[in-house]
């Protein structure tokens, strides 16, 4: 049987179709949340993805042959990534819940088929490969907003997310769903997947510098594998989820995401307690120079009031804070109030993140302070010398302020801090972050898989 495509647009081996499902008005605006399953699964697949791409392109090298196996599975992520971009962001075409498969669904109105190269190129001009695609490349990147490897994870990005966009606003205002916008993005998507196809190693031919719009594929329809009528009621079941078990899936999937920052932060909480508390117990800042050529340096307000003063209170526990300067320095807390009422008149600078590596500096104009720092007696803690001091302070209820001056109260002030805190409960709070998250992260996990399991 002789083809009939036209000469001027010839046939691409990557074929992809969307049929358009007129979406609701609203539902889009949530699609990112009942789609975040799906994104999880395929951030994982895409990984993999990249790595069977790579083995496969050590295969064709040395062969000439891409490994069945590797292309069927590179396939399916394709596959499943166009569903879920059609989906959602990449086109929002319909409101039919993908299914869980890299398998082919042929009642889905979104379908993917690469065919299998018998014999590619191999040797030395294979290496050419990635040279010729970077203009492929660069388009497709314009056209998703970054890279082109797991695009449907990426919802409003490039020139896609952009129409994607526009289309749902007039989608939400007018009820229809504009064909035009929608044949340009099945055009785009399909240019973006012949390169994904190609920068796989997946075809050796070079993707057309054109966009084939519209919801059939040029080079025809996708054929169904016989016997694929015989599996149209599993599939149908497996793809029509209810809105019950949409929306257990996404909560699943969000409190597997709060699970799995809980378990890092608990970890990172134990690994701080174990290994990085100095001698005395405390988990202190690496020291940081600080210098001003006015006569005080001033933290920011610090507030310890309330419900979450009392948890910050706990907390912390006791304050450190730790100077080194070669001129005798003053370093002492004060309620804010004191300390504004001491520094009103007086030049200074305000410093944020005092005890970081780097602070930015507010200075206040004024003159000389009055008296000494150390003859005022509003300070709840104090150190005064040169050389290394340390103050150290149990946090109280208010809102206080560290100030740091010469001890004559003379200009230009300069000394290495570092501010730090025992933290008495960190280990506990680790411990159950730790615990917590992995029996959460479990519970979601069963719940993601009874959701998605497929019906026998």
């Amino acid at each position: 049987m002789q083809s009939t495509f036209p000469a001027a647009l010839p046939p691409y081996p990557v074929r992809v179709e969307g049929h358009m499902e007129q979406p609701s008005r609203g539902l889009w605006l949530v699609k990112w949340l009942l789609a975040l399953p799906h994104f999880i699964v395929l951030a994982g697949l895409w990984l993999a993805f990249s790595f069977s791409s790579a083995a496969a392109f050590v295969a064709v090298l040395f062969t000439g042959r891409y490994p069945r196996r590797l292309f069927d599975f590179n396939v399916g992520v394709m596959r499943w990534s166009w569903r879920v971009a059609f989906y959602a962001y990449g086109v929002n075409g319909t409101d039919r819940y993908p299914p869980f498969t890299l398998a082919e669904v042929t009642d889905y109105p979104a379908r993917l088929e690469v065919a299998y190269p018998e014999h590619q190129r191999r040797g030395l001009p294979l290496i050419g490969w990635w040279l010729a695609g970077i203009p492929q490349y660069l388009i497709a990147g314009v056209f998703v907003g970054g890279w082109i490897i797991g695009w449907s994870a990426s919802p409003w990005g490039g020139l896609i997310g952009l129409l994607v966009l526009v289309a749902a606003v007039v989608l939400l205002v007018r009820g229809t769903y504009p064909d035009s916008i929608f044949d340009l993005l099945l055009g785009l998507n399909r240019w973006v997947l012949r390169v994904v196809a190609y920068a796989a190693v997946m075809t050796p031919e070079y993707p057309p510098f054109r966009v084939d719009p519209g919801a059939s594929d040029p080079a025809g329809a996708i054929i169904d594998l016989p016997g694929a009528d015989a599996t149209t009621t599993a599939q149908r079941r497996s793809a029509t989820w209810s809105v019950r078990r949409i929306t257990a899936l996404a909560l699943a999937s969000l409190t597997a995401l709060v699970a799995i920052a809980a378990i890092a932060a608990g970890a990172t909480g134990i690994v701080f307690d174990q290994t990085q508390r100095n001698h005395a117990g405390y988990l202190m800042s690496a020291g940081a120079p600080y210098s001003t050529g006015t006569d005080a340096l001033e933290s920011e307000s610090y507030n310890a009031e309330g419900a979450g003063g009392f948890a910050a209170r706990e907390l912390l526990g006791t304050i450190r804070i730790r100077s080194q300067s070669d001129r005798p320095v003053f370093v002492g807390i004060a309620s804010a109030h004191a300390a504004t009422s001491y520094l009103a008149r007086v030049a200074h600078a305000q410093a944020s993140n005092l005890g970081a590596e780097r602070a930015d500096f507010r200075t206040q104009p004024g003159g000389a302070p009055s008296t000494a720092p150390s003859a005022r007696h509003f300070w709840v803690a104090s150190t005064a010398g040169a050389g290394v001091r340390t103050l150290t302070w149990k946090v109280r209820n208010g809102s206080w302020r560290v100030v740091v001056m010469n001890a004559n109260g003379s200009p230009d002030v300069a000394s290495d801090l570092s501010i730090g805190a025992s933290f008495p409960h960190l280990l506990t709070l680790a411990i159950a972050l730790l615990g917590g998250g992995i029996l959460i992260l479990l519970a979601s996990g069963g719940v993601i898989y009874l959701a998605t399991r497929r019906t026998r």
